[in-house]
């Protein structure tokens, strides 16, 4: 292929216990999906209709890298979440056939400029600028889901500086992953390399340069990084 400048490399996230690598296509994120964090939010809850948000793939900051402070924000918070990673898709997949469609697990971070959501809430404007930015989505390792089988008995926790911020189970979410990819697959044509955040628990905070995150999926996955 003649391209007419040089194409970006592919996004790709490393593979528990293997040499090989997970290329990104796309990354989606469901609001809303703990009903504590939606309280804390001031927001509501419509279990019929989830709401999603997309970010780009070259804002998964991969291999615990450095997650650089950005610009535009004085507040910036975060977001614990399971991820799923999807070797197959389709459209309009029903929730019991979806699991099908996972290949892998991991725990990342949605980072939000809050500063810049609640100025988009305040003006009913998208959350694009407050959630796609640059380094938005630290993911960790993925394992392979014939390695892994979170339940609802699973913990989902985030620690900064040693502290625990925020801590739940998979069974507190509002939508299980088999909906949600359910739920995506009405709106979009899911296919194989696709990222899911699955939503965040209460306390949700500010993180300041300088601070040190350790994300966990108990039993599965671990993500360690540091604010520069």
């Amino acid at each position: 292929m003649n391209y007419a400048i040089a194409p970006s490399p592919t996004v790709s996230l490393p593979i528990h216990g293997s040499e090989q690598r997970f290329p990104i296509r796309r990354v989606f994120c469901i609001g809303r999906n703990y009903a504590d964090h939606a309280r804390e939010m001031g927001a509501t809850i419509d279990k019929e209709t989830p709401m999603f948000f997309c970010k780009p793939a070259d804002a998964v900051v991969t291999d615990g890298g450095p997650v650089p402070y950005p610009q535009a924000t004085s507040d910036l918070h975060h977001e614990v979440e399971m991820v799923v990673a999807l070797g197959s898709g389709g459209k309009d997949i029903a929730a019991d056939q979806a699991q099908a469609l996972v290949w892998g697990y991991g725990v990342g971070l949605d980072l939000t400029r809050r500063d810049l959501q609640a100025v988009a809430k305040a003006k009913s404007h998208p959350w694009d600028v407050a959630k796609g930015f640059d380094h938005s989505a630290p993911v960790s390792a993925l394992v392979p889901a014939a390695q892994a089988k979170p339940d609802a008995g699973t913990v989902l926790r985030l620690t900064i500086n040693g502290s625990v911020r925020q801590q739940a189970t998979l069974g507190d979410m509002v939508h299980n992953v088999g909906e949600i990819i359910a739920a995506l697959s009405k709106l979009f044509e899911l296919k194989a390399g696709d990222l899911i955040f699955t939503g965040t628990p209460a306390g949700v905070a500010a993180l300041q340069r300088g601070d040190s995150f350790h994300a966990e999926l108990e039993g599965i996955a671990t993500l360690d990084g540091k604010v520069v």
